[in-house]
């Protein structure tokens, strides 16, 4: 991954061996694991926190992802209001607050994540796209939030792409980041305040042992007042959460540094975060060295929700994610790609975090992100966290925490409704964006299958 292919990476934390106690201990060393070990250290400095990762820290989709640090809790205004429409206001004020308060940390305690607040613009490459980028604008005029509409010449003035035909601009609430650099960040950061980092430490069993809960890995354990599982995608450790979450794989192309000569042939001087607006859609982004960054399209689901290093190669979606990029950019033909990965991601079938107690909520477990987790992850983080602590908030009483998103079937049907619905999107796409009756019965019932 590029993101961790670095000479100055950390070592790995120690793995936990023999018994220990910790007032509370953290499942997974991801972007939400790490920042409830923050905020849990900086509610209650005499807190003891330890957190046990079964990889290294950050080894998921916090160091897998495009680096996208975006506001929105809802994935999308659109989403936000087909399911909470009476909360939007307040979802959209923690979103924006939650993102301000993640770019003032950074910059307060000058870290070196490669943090832009550049924007992101839609990209309409098809001419149905457009209608769905004025969809979207009126949608956000509603609430009072910037955008502008771009023509095909004013977009390709922004990016030079002939597979253009118009955009959206939404100027705030989103940045790019180096998402390794920030897991690590946010670790030294979190140790540096009393908070014990497990690497190569899977949890592989949480009981509860008279008034504690037990957290047993395969050479120690952890006596523990309160668990938060921060594990996404990775659901083991609470069979609870493999209802609601499933893990869908995402593949990513890491360009070579682009030369100046190339860069001038495509513009991007305002290296915004790019998306298009289909249902399978491409996102990408410029990195500190002037890489690109080009993934989505497919989502793919595996029977049984499996999960493994098999997956990160598998198949012919990074030679169709190349032919995607040299159509959007022919004038970078030769262009190679110098890193390709994989990853699950973590979704529910509204594309929204969930969250979920165990334990009479003693154990809180949050996941689900759907590709927004590395700003959602530290809303979700402080919900789980209030959540175990017994804290009623603004946050703790909305719809989005208090009700779980529908459950995914068992298998053999989620495997089938999955594949059903994939197919779906991709004929919708072919179809000008007309859903059919599949998608439009999902559209009834408020869920479906996202990237």
């Amino acid at each position: 991954m590029f993101w961790t292919d670095t000479p100055d990476a950390p070592k790995p934390a120690p793995p936990i061996r023999g018994r220990h106690t910790a007032d509370l201990v953290i499942v997974g060393g991801g972007f939400t694991g790490l920042w409830a070990s923050i905020v849990a250290a900086e509610r209650d400095p005499g807190r003891t926190v330890a957190v046990l990762e079964a990889e290294v820290t950050g080894f998921g989709a916090s160091s897998r992802n495009g680096g996208f640090l975006e506001a929105s809790l809802t994935h999308g205004l659109g989403n936000g209001l087909s399911h909470w429409p009476s909360e939007m206001e307040t979802l959209l004020r923690f979103g924006d607050q939650n993102f301000r308060e993640i770019v003032e940390f950074v910059a307060d305690n000058k870290l070196e994540v490669g943090l832009e607040e550049t924007g992101m613009i839609h990209v309409a490459t098809q001419d149905w796209h457009n209608d769905e980028i004025i969809g979207f604008k009126e949608a956000m005029d509603s609430f009072g939030l910037p955008s502008q509409l771009l023509g095909a010449t004013e977009m390709r003035a922004e990016v030079n792409s002939p597979t253009y035909v118009g955009g959206l601009r939404d100027p705030e609430g989103s940045a790019i980041i180096d998402p390794g650099r920030m897991v690590w960040a946010l670790r030294s950061y979190a140790e540096a305040r009393g908070v014990v980092v497990h690497d190569h430490s899977p949890v592989v069993g949480i009981s509860r042992v008279g008034t504690q809960l037990d957290v047993q890995t395969p050479n120690g354990s952890v006596a523990s007042d309160k668990v938060i599982v921060a594990t996404n995608a990775f659901t083991r450790p609470v069979k609870k959460m493999r209802r609601y979450i499933v893990p869908v794989y995402d593949y990513v192309l890491m360009t070579e540094p682009l030369s100046d000569v190339q860069m001038e042939s495509i513009g991007w001087d305002g290296r915004q975060g790019l998306a298009d607006v289909s249902n399978q859609f491409h996102y990408y982004r410029l990195t500190q060295d002037n890489r690109i960054l080009w993934g989505g399209y497919d989502a793919i689901y595996r029977y049984g929700s499996a999960i493994g290093t098999q997956y990160d190669q598998a198949g012919n979606t990074h030679h169709k994610l190349a032919g995607h990029f040299f159509d959007t950019f022919p004038q970078l033909e030769g262009l190679k790609f110098s890193h390709r990965w994989a990853g699950p991601i973590g979704t529910t079938s509204r594309f929204t975090a969930a969250w979920g107690t165990s334990f009479d909520g003693d154990l809180a477990w949050v996941g689900g992100y759907t590709g927004l987790g590395v700003c959602a992850s530290r809303f979700g983080a402080t919900v789980a966290l209030d959540l175990v602590d017994g804290v009623e908030s603004a946050r703790t009483e909305l719809g989005m925490v208090r009700k779980r998103p529908l459950p995914w079937p068992p298998e053999p049907l989620r495997f089938a409704g999955i594949e059903l619905t994939r197919r779906s999107l991709a004929k919708a796409d072919a179809k000008g964006g007309k859903r059919g009756p599949w998608l439009g019965l999902l559209d009834r019932f408020g869920i479906g299958f996202d990237s």
